[in-house]
């Protein structure tokens, strides 16, 4: 036998990140089979999250399920992202010696009408899509500036932009139009729809667990934010979010659909236009109705306690929450399938037990044991036995749908066979 050390065997893996304003979520996938089944059974080498990215923060490495490890925190902020990075790398080494990262994929909230299925990100793209920044002004510099930063990280490594609006590029004309002029319309004021790496995650997975999977399916993501897709034939056919990530459900600290009137009152009373920003995103929502707090697990401690706001933000949150589950189910003609997932959905059995009362109209009906047994750690059905709609909780996985995607490129460019017309990677393209 060789006195040389043979070489530890390694597995190709896609490192997807989100990157917020204050924080960086990763996740380490190897590479999945292409079946739901498989699809939705395979877990990451490692993941976590790296906080206080932000000016004066401070930065810690949190590994999913481990102990938050303080980092040095540099006052210059190119230096900060790169600790940060180094942290990143290194436990990334540590945890998953076998890892050969081949692509670092990304999600990014807003592609607008352009980008309706992952790409490469080069310099073009990411001046295209940083036009779109105001129009997910809390979210898409960030992401983008995530880019940026792995880029320099990784500079052998592409870099994948995955979208939360591609999903809903199958949304009808009807749900894309606002009542406003045509020239509008044509500068991209239209609906867009949000949680779209969530929702694909949820079609892909269900037809695995449900032969219902292609029927009329509601799906709620339900967390600080929130939102409803409805779905026939697994392709999104309407959805409470719109132009931007503030319409629709009431969220955590975002004040859901709002009259347009009430922000031109605002303004005519002296609020700046920052103001009115700060207000909508940060300040409205289960925070701002409570005062409280933006966290369903707290207010509901509370309202058990008797305070009366924390009762008020939930129960008007499940009004919300029933109004436009009605409305979604009205345009699908009827509910087959109801999926919970999010923070909320996944964790709150008193949430789902209201939404699935408020649904009891429609033939959604649960089983309360089955209901309180679900606690987002696997998929599990929760409807009763004699409910004419299946109701299940999935644990969403946006990052395994980013990483799927980021292989698809990959295989593309070794492949110069085009995928299929029906093909969901059908539109994807190496280069955007």
């Amino acid at each position: 036998m060789s006195a040389a050390v043979a070489a530890a065997p390694t597995e190709a893996a896609v490192l997807v990140v989100n990157a917020g304003s204050s924080t960086l979520k990763f996740a380490l996938y190897p590479r999945s089979g292409d079946s739901a089944a498989e699809f939705a059974a395979h877990p990451s080498f490692a993941s976590g999250q790296l906080d206080g990215l932000q000016p004066g923060g401070t930065l810690r490495l949190c590994p999913s399920g481990e102990v938050p490890i303080e980092l040095p925190s540099p006052a210059d902020e190119h230096a900060r992202f790169a600790v940060a990075l180094q942290a990143l790398q290194q436990h990334v080494a540590e945890r998953a010696p076998q890892a050969q990262l081949v692509a670092v994929a990304h999600r990014i909230v807003h592609g607008g009408g352009q980008f309706v299925a992952p790409v490469v990100l080069d310099d073009a793209a990411l001046q295209r899509l940083a036009g779109l920044a105001p129009l997910a002004p809390l979210h898409q510099p960030h992401n983008l500036a995530g880019v940026v930063a792995l880029r320099e990280a990784f500079p052998a490594l592409p870099q994948v932009g995955c979208f939360d609006t591609a999903f809903h590029a199958s949304l009808p004309e009807l749900e894309t139009r606002f009542a406003l002029p045509q020239a509008l319309h044509d500068e991209g004021i239209r609906r867009y729809g949000f949680h779209g790496l969530s929702y694909q995650y949820l079609m892909q997975v269900l037809p695995a667990f449900s032969a219902r999977a292609g029927g009329r399916v509601l799906m709620a993501h339900l967390g600080s934010g929130a939102s409803l897709c409805g779905a026939i034939g697994g392709r999104s056919a309407a959805t409470t979010m719109g132009f931007s990530a503030l319409d629709g459900l009431m969220m955590g600290s975002r004040s859901g659909a709002l009259d347009p009137g009430v922000v031109l009152h605002l303004w005519r009373q002296g609020w700046t236009e920052a103001q009115v920003e700060k207000l909508l995103y940060k300040d409205s929502g289960l925070l701002g109705v409570s005062g409280l707090g933006a966290d369903m697990r707290l207010l509901r401690r509370l309202a058990g306690q008797g305070r009366t706001r924390a009762q008020l933000a939930i129960d008007l949150f499940m009004h919300r929450l029933r109004r436009e589950s009605g409305a979604l189910a009205a345009v699908l003609g009827g509910l087959d399938v109801l999926v919970c997932t999010g923070g909320i959905g996944e964790h709150d059995a008193a949430t789902r037990a209201a939404m699935a009362e408020a649904l009891h109209f429609l033939g959604v009906s649960i089983d309360p044991q089955a209901n309180a047994a679900a606690t987002g750690d696997t998929v599990r059905a929760i409807h009763a036995t004699d409910s004419a709609v299946e109701v299940w909780v999935v644990p969403t996985d946006e990052g395994r749908v980013a990483a799927q995607a980021a292989w698809a490129l990959l295989d593309a460019a070794h492949d110069p066979a085009p995928p299929a017309p029906d093909s969901p990677m059908s539109r994807a393209s190496i280069t955007p």
